[in-house]
């Protein structure tokens, strides 16, 4: 009896597993190409790129608000 309910248990923990890996798959980008990406999504969210720096495999992109069509 104690067998029966712990392969049951076993089965139910066991099953959500199997599920994993085969999700959405992820891929590279080139870190250029992720500089033009980002450049472009906060141009048309009223963003402005200062500079974009390289410290190790990191980029950080600095920037700050547009001025969204107002003046002044």
């Amino acid at each position: 009896m104690r067998v029966a309910i712990s392969l049951a248990v076993l089965a139910v923990l066991v099953a959500p597993l199997a599920a994993q890996g085969h999700g959405p798959k992820r891929y590279g980008v080139a870190p250029d190409r992720a500089v033009v990406v980002t450049r472009e999504v906060l141009g048309r969210r009223g963003f402005e790129v200062i500079r974009v720096e390289t410290v190790g495999n990191d980029q950080i992109v600095w920037y700050r608000a547009g001025h969204r069509g107002r003046r002044g």
